[in-house]
């Protein structure tokens, strides 16, 4: 890491790019020592030695989407949360969500020094062997909400550290401009990004994996892929069983993954209409996909306030490089709004084919899945046969 350097890199009007390398122990909301600025037009930039021991600040913007203040002496610092808007993707590393798990995870990490360490601070955090269950089961334990989502997080982690020791892995993480996750594995990039610590990431995927269980045994709910269909015949498909079921047992598509597989969730009178009508509405085939109840949907309702209150005392801070939002499919840089969309993720719907087809289309030209199974590189293919991925499990 760059640690002790003080270095701004200018160019020539209209365009500036400002890279600012403030040292470690002056930044208070930081973990590293750097902070990168996109290119933005700036009508004025103010250098200042005023502050103790130095003062950036960049003041009249031409448009207001990016504002930064940087002082020092007062150790604070201040980002716009559209710092990212214009970021434009060369290589993603993709983390999974909850159903990749598989027995036997996390195995082939022991091999690696430090990928072996996070299994131990894991342990320490959460109470029990997680490697144990990742690698012996058993399975029903593994499945479980409140385990198998701390356990995605630190697998996932975990096959960043098998890359770095691979022949040229550390300069593909080095390469790497944009990060993302399916659901649970937007907290695994927030980490990979540098927004918190690992252990700070673990306890909250911990504290979210049991509400999410706590909310889900409060109804009788589910969760079913609709396979075949595009996303208006889903919805149309979501509408007829909504009139036969009554408010406490209506569905919704709360996952967009990818053309031809949707997932909805609600009421459990709701997904078995929604599974009996499927056929009808010429879909290929449902999948009862083996989750807790009903996720991404206002079933998770009662998840969201252990959420907040725990976003709330932890210390956030803005992404190295652009983390994508399941919630809109965009790259946010201001820490509080990150921790009020990690809050509302568990109500809101998935956006994982919008920000698929949005990397693709921005130039997106290499990708590599970190973590258990192949269900990103499944829906990147989806979208795009030809897109570049690669799978690097733990």
């Amino acid at each position: 890491m760059l640690s002790l350097l003080h270095r701004t890199i200018l160019r020539t009007p209209p365009a500036y790019s400002l890279i600012l390398r403030i040292p470690r122990s002056t930044m208070a909301t930081s973990s590293s020592s750097s902070l990168l600025l996109p290119s933005v037009s700036l009508n004025n930039l103010c250098y200042s030695r005023n502050a103790s021991p130095l003062c950036f600040s960049v003041k009249n913007l031409s448009r207001s989407r990016v504002s930064m203040s940087v002082s020092a002496g007062s150790q604070t610092t201040t980002v716009h949360d559209s710092l990212f808007a214009d970021y434009k993707p060369s290589s993603a590393f993709l983390f999974p969500g909850q159903g990749a798990q598989a027995i036997g995870m996390g195995k082939e990490a022991q091999s690696v020094v430090a990928a072996g360490e996070l299994y131990k601070k894991a342990n320490d955090i959460l109470g029990y062997d997680l490697l144990d269950i990742c690698v012996n089961g058993p399975k029903e334990k593994l499945d479980s909400t409140v385990i198998s989502q701390p356990a995605i997080y630190v697998t996932s982690l975990a096959a960043v550290e098998l890359l770095r020791v691979r022949e040229g892995g550390e300069q593909i993480i080095n390469s790497v401009d944009v990060t993302c996750g399916l659901s649970l594995g937007e907290y695994t990039a927030l980490s990979f990004a540098g927004a918190f610590s690992f252990e700070d990431g673990l306890k909250l995927v911990k504290l979210r994996g049991e509400a999410m269980q706590a909310a889900a045994d409060a109804a009788k709910s589910a969760m079913v892929s609709i396979i075949g269909l595009d996303s208006e015949k889903v919805q149309q498909l979501c509408d007829a069983a909504n009139q036969e079921v009554d408010e406490a047992d209506k569905v919704q598509i709360a996952n967009y993954l990818c053309p031809g597989n949707y997932a909805v969730s609600g009421g459990l009178k709701g997904i078995e209409v929604v599974e009996a009508k499927a056929k009808s509405f010429k879909a290929r085939m449902t999948v009862r996909l083996a989750v807790a109840g009903a996720f991404h949907t206002s079933f998770m309702e009662p998840a969201v306030s252990r959420l907040e209150a725990a976003l709330a005392a932890t210390e956030i801070r803005s992404p190295k490089i652009p983390v994508i939002s399941n919630v809109d499919a965009q790259p946010h840089a201001d820490p509080d709004t990150i921790k009020k969309i990690l809050a509302r993720q568990v109500t809101s719907p998935v956006q994982w084919e919008t920000t698929v087809k949005t990397l693709l289309s921005k130039g997106l030209k290499s990708s590599y899945e970190l973590g258990p199974g192949k269900v990103i590189a499944g829906i990147f293919k989806r979208v795009d046969k030809s897109a570049s991925i690669e799978n690097i499990s733990a």
